[in-house]
């Protein structure tokens, strides 16, 4: 099996400006807030307490059975699951698969009337935790599946003919992946360039490729982003398509290799001529990328819960190896310099899975529109459980730099902590990285703003546009720039109940008002320029993912508290040392936004583009290797020896 060069004749990317591009985004984008969003209120300066406490819970109907799947996995990923020869061979054996089939875990998002498991958000990323802890790749197989797969969209803006057909085989047979990338479209869906051209009898032909699909490998059933072309029977645009993987046409032409997640399926597709029948078609022509960004407002959630079960596995390991390994007389913990890493560490995980709870409990309640909470908790999931993996290998030392199997090999105990830190990088980069996360932040941080003096800064707005908005804005600033100056965290008895964390509550409700003012003063500055201020944009994201998280801790202790004294006592301890630490990194970020090297920088990169610094590149070799290649095959299996692997 071979890499095949792309055939760049038939598959140009979709030409548009930047203009268009930034236009079918918006388009793409949900409009409105029909819910309360404790996210949009915090960017705006309003700390909505009441949205997030008491602790919002979904449908506790399915606790007993969500319970008793946990057991089950828990038990099957322990006792059938041979990580290790994952990480050797680059595969999950078939007979895994077959065994979470036969277990429900393709099946856990999908309804009981369709046959799966009915499990509540909550109770699906603890699923995914456990597995994601036996081996990330085993996380990524399911949530793929059913986060951003078949399941979701179908769940959401299916036909009952949809659902009925493909759900009950999501739910216990096949096996699903979504396609949107493609080899020179990355975040810029506007340039998609697969395309489904009407038949004229109802159906569609796909031609295209698709890069980096997960599970595409191994899939029985597809959804693929394709451009309709516009005419005057069809309304055009990119749309989302329910495609069976075995289609006459669909090649799987590389399995590709990477960094970590060494069992992931992930491979590169190619349509040639691929028939869709039209009911096949997810929604209407053009609203496929409104389809997948819905569909991950929820879906996101999957991956910073499979970080907050890394960082509490972290936890596990820096506990007992600083407690055990014994340096200058004293065990490494007690030294203060792998104290505070191990501090660090604990403390994070104790927010990470606070995030993650508090968001899986508001998807549950249906009461919140979270898109902003979701996108937040996989922006500071991915950031932050790096940075948690990365001190787990330095607490380690050396040790934490072996492979676990070299570890094996000599006699030691076989902690893969390096395989952790390799498995999380990916985290910042999948289903929108970082940098795209903050823009999106961004976008709905200043939504209000931009709905009230849009027309404003607008360079296509007329005269009686502009004036209109400048009357619109006046009224509404009138009213909330005075709401910025003070609040209830100057009260120092506000959010008494909450004890020895009402002060880091105050500190949070001061904290939304200044980050409101900053935002103001930022579009009062730049007007139009701000959208390219990104440095700026991003410290302005991460001071909200901060506030965020120090609210869902605080609000998570107290909820433990309320149950049960003794575990919250520790929660308390936790959300305290987590707000503390938080607060020190919120400071940094808010001297950041106006004293930093952003004019600098910049001036360094045109200079670097123009090619006036390459004497800086002389005296290394290019290590690059060219292709085409021989395709990754992994270590000890032949390229069919697993029967759900379709590479041919």
């Amino acid at each position: 099996m071979t890499t095949v060069e792309p055939d760049r004749t038939a598959e140009q990317t979709h030409a548009v400006d930047e203009r268009e591009a930034r236009r079918v985004a918006e388009q793409a984008r949900e409009a409105q807030w029909h819910k309360p969003s404790f996210g949009k209120e915090l960017f705006l300066g309003r700390f909505r307490l009441d949205l997030i406490h008491p602790y919002p819970t979904g449908d506790r109907d399915g606790d007993e059975r969500g319970e008793e799947f946990l057991e089950r996995l828990r038990a099957f990923c322990e006792n059938e699951v041979d990580t290790v020869a994952i990480e050797r061979d680059g595969v999950i054996a078939d007979h895994t698969v077959t065994g979470l089939k036969e277990l429900g875990a393709f099946g856990m998002k999908i309804g009981t009337e369709y046959g799966g498991m009915g499990l509540s958000q909550v109770y699906y990323n603890r699923a995914l935790m456990i597995a994601g802890t036996a081996h990330p790749s085993l996380g990524a197989l399911l949530s793929a599946h059913q986060s951003i797969g078949v399941p979701q969209p179908v769940k959401l803006f299916g036909t009952e003919q949809q659902r009925t057909e493909y759900l009950p085989r999501c739910a216990r047979t096949d096996i699903s992946a979504f396609l949107l990338t493609e080899p020179d479209v990355g975040s810029d869906p506007a340039r998609v360039a697969t395309s489904a051209t009407p038949t004229g009898d109802g159906d569609y032909l796909l031609d295209g490729v698709k890069l980096w699909t997960t599970n595409g490998v191994v899939a029985d059933v597809l959804v693929v982003m394709a451009r309709v072309p516009a005419s005057e029977d069809h309304q055009g645009g990119i749309s989302a398509f329910v495609v069976e993987a075995d289609s006459p046409g669909i090649t799987v032409e590389n399995r590709n290799a990477f960094m970590g997640l060494r069992g992931i399926e992930n491979g590169v597709t190619r349509f040639h001529q691929v028939r869709v029948p039209g009911r096949n078609r997810i929604g209407a022509e053009g609203a496929g990328l409104k389809i997948a960004l819905t569909t991950l407002n929820t879906g996101r959630l999957s991956l910073p819960a499979m970080c907050a079960g890394a960082a509490k596995w972290c936890v596990k390991i820096a506990r007992e190896w600083s407690g055990e390994r014994v340096q200058w007389g004293r065990p490494i913990g007690e030294h203060e310099a792998v104290a505070g890493k191990v501090a660090f560490v604990t403390a994070t995980a104790f927010a990470l899975e606070s995030v993650v709870e508090l968001s899986g409990e508001m998807a549950d309640q249906r009461r919140h529109d979270i898109r902003i909470e979701a996108a937040l908790a996989k922006l500071y999931g991915s950031e932050m459980g790096w940075r948690v993996a990365d001190e787990l290998v330095q607490i380690r030392g050396g040790r934490g730099f072996e492979s676990a199997e070299s570890l094996a090999a000599r006699g030691e105990r076989g902690i893969p902590a390096e395989q952790m830190l390799r498995d999380m990088r990916i985290n910042r980069i999948f289903e929108g990285s970082t940098e795209i996360m903050h823009l999106m932040i961004a976008r709905e941080a200043v939504d209000t703003h931009l709905s009230v003096a849009g027309d404003i800064i607008d360079p296509e707005a007329g005269l009686d546009r502009k004036a209109r908005a400048a009357a619109k804005a006046g009224r509404f600033y009138a009213g909330w720039l005075p709401s910025l100056v003070s609040g209830r965290g100057q009260l120092p008895g506000a959010y008494r109940e909450f004890g020895p964390l009402a002060g880091h509550l105050r500190y949070v409700e001061r904290a939304s008002r200044r980050l409101a003012r900053q935002v103001f003063y930022g579009m009062s500055r730049w007007q139009g320029r701000m959208e390219l201020k990104q440095r700026f944009l991003a410290r302005i994201v991460d001071i909200g993912a901060e506030l965020f998280a120090m609210s869902a801790s605080c609000v998570r202790a107290e909820t433990l508290r309320r149950r049960d004294p003794e575990q919250g006592s520790s929660a308390y301890s936790l959300a305290g040392t987590f707000c503390a630490q938080s607060r020190l990194r919120v400071e940094e970020l808010f001297r950041r936004l106006w004293a930093n090297s952003d004019d600098e920088d910049r001036t360094l990169v045109r200079a670097v583009l123009d090619s006036r610094h390459t004497w800086l590149e002389e005296g290394v070799l290019d290590p690059s290797i060219d292709g085409p290649l021989i395709a990754h095959t992994p270590q000890g299996a032949s390229e069919k020896s697993d029967v759900h692997r379709k590479v041919p």
